[in-house]
């Protein structure tokens, strides 16, 4: 059974920073292409990071330049570093497989950017 456990958002201030995690406990992990997805407030779900079982990256417009995926597949997580947040980033984190992500989510971890 799929399972994904995201953390490391909070409150931080435009022009701060976060790293979020996530945990998948999936089998062959390592074979899988994961994904960072957000939802904001009143919007549909948005994939704003990617990365593939190799380890090539790729990134949404909003975000491109300032967040950085990566991976540990000796670990199953997945990890989104956030930097220069602005207040449009604020909205439920999750982790998903990508592009076409299972029809589980899990908790999603909450970023909200305000001063």
């Amino acid at each position: 059974q799929v399972q994904l456990v995201e953390s490391g958002g909070g409150l931080v201030q435009p022009g701060g920073s976060l790293r979020l995690s996530c945990v998948a406990s999936l089998s062959m992990f390592s074979a899988y292409n994961m994904g960072w997805y957000r939802q904001a407030p009143g919007k549909q779900r948005e994939l704003v990071a990617a990365i593939s079982s190799g380890g090539s990256t790729e990134y949404g417009e909003p975000v491109k330049g300032r967040f950085t995926i990566s991976r540990d597949n000796a670990k199953n997580t997945v990890a989104l570093q956030m930097n220069s947040l602005k207040p449009e980033d604020t909205a439920v984190y999750y982790c998903n497989r990508s592009p076409i992500p299972y029809d589980y989510w899990g908790q999603g971890t909450q970023v909200t950017v305000s001063s």
